[in-house]
């Protein structure tokens, strides 16, 4: 398993959508991203910071069920 890194926001979140996340809302420093799942909507908060950190983006990539070597694989 290969450890998180610490990204910039953007490209975290061009990740995310090509794993099916939408950007559906910006408010200050933060972006909210959706993905359907059956019946259930789930929910995404990433912040735009310039780099977020490993501990950040690790609680990131559990709330969205991803593994980091798949993840590392959609950057």
């Amino acid at each position: 398993m290969s450890k998180v890194p610490e990204l910039p926001y953007h490209m975290v979140l061009k990740a995310l959508q090509r794993d099916g996340w939408i950007v559906v809302r910006e408010r200050g420093s933060h972006r909210q991203l959706h993905r359907r799942v059956g019946d259930q909507t789930q929910r995404l908060t990433v912040p735009a910071h310039l780099p977020i950190k490993r501990s950040t983006l690790a609680k990131i990539l559990k709330q969205a069920g991803m593994e980091v070597d798949r993840f590392l694989g959609l950057l």
